[in-house]
């Protein structure tokens, strides 16, 4: 009975073993070569994904830097020759391609200050007896306006003297000496264009008088303008400004680097408005 038992003990143990072998050689490579086909297959997915998104964000990039371009230039041409003095015209015209314009209105506080007395020569401080210059700013650049000679000039205001209604400009001397009744006042002109120094990366360049050019909207790299006429013609450079009734513009932004599978090309957006300028013709 004691040997019948021990070989029944044997059996059993033999089978535990065998059921608790574990995987073979072949199984585990098999295992190994499914997981490398999903994680593949994964990875790919990411990356395409990923691709995916970065594509998206330079496209909404784009169409931001456009959109931001655009209506700096709408509000800036919508306002020419508001309230402007005698001495230049509110717009001025390039075909350059890409165009330039630049355009000119009063500032929309109204600073502006008569002169009570002749300057005695350039280089005199502008003085405005009895009127309020406070609006008026230290290292800003103003306009005086001579309306008898329908002509002026701009010039860096160093000091501002608001006890005595005085304005001084001593750094540079005026080109004449304006008379009594000249207007000293804020005039605010702001010139678009494209800078093509970087190939890669044409902007949009705002400027202002005295000032540094600046970086407005990036990967702008067209700008075109139309203007239409009292006379309803179009034409791309106006004979004269005061017909001027509207101004169109076409403004081509382009993403920041080459889309590899977009043809190898940037990816471009194009926006077109019209401006009527209201200020013109009136």
């Amino acid at each position: 009975m004691r040997k019948h038992g021990l070989k029944s003990d044997r059996g059993s143990y033999r089978k535990r073993i065998t059921n608790q072998r574990g995987f073979t050689l072949l199984e585990l490579l098999i295992a190994m070569v499914m997981t490398g086909v999903l994680v593949s297959a994964g990875y790919g997915v990411y990356i395409n994904q990923h691709k995916g998104w970065l594509i998206q964000e330079q496209i909404t990039t784009m169409q931001q830097n456009a959109r931001v371009g655009m209506h700096e230039m709408e509000t800036r041409i919508r306002m020419a020759g508001y309230n402007l003095p005698g001495g230049f015209d509110p717009i001025y015209a390039k075909n350059t391609n890409p165009d330039t314009i630049t355009v000119l209105f009063q500032n929309e506080f109204n600073c502006e200050a008569p002169l009570e007395h002749a300057m005695p020569q350039p280089s005199a401080e502008l003085r405005c007896d009895g009127h309020d210059v406070s609006c008026f700013k230290e290292n800003t650049w103003a306009y005086i306006y001579d309306p008898v000679a329908d002509t002026g000039e701009f010039f860096y205001i160093t000091q501002v003297q608001v006890s005595s209604s005085n304005i001084q400009h001593n750094t540079t001397a005026l080109s004449r000496c304006y008379p009594l009744g000249s207007t000293v006042t804020y005039i605010d002109m702001f010139k678009f264009y494209i800078d093509k120094s970087d190939t890669n990366h044409p902007n949009l360049m705002e400027k202002m008088v005295g000032q540094t050019p600046v970086v407005y909207a990036e990967n702008i790299e067209d700008l075109q303008f139309r203007y239409s006429l009292a006379s309803g013609v179009f034409v791309d450079v106006p004979p004269a400004a005061s017909i001027v009734r509207e101004v169109l513009i076409s403004l081509t932004a382009r993403t920041d680097r080459k889309d590899l599978q977009f043809v190898g090309q940037y990816r471009r957006r194009s926006l077109t408005s019209d401006v009527k300028v209201r200020n013109l013709g009136l």
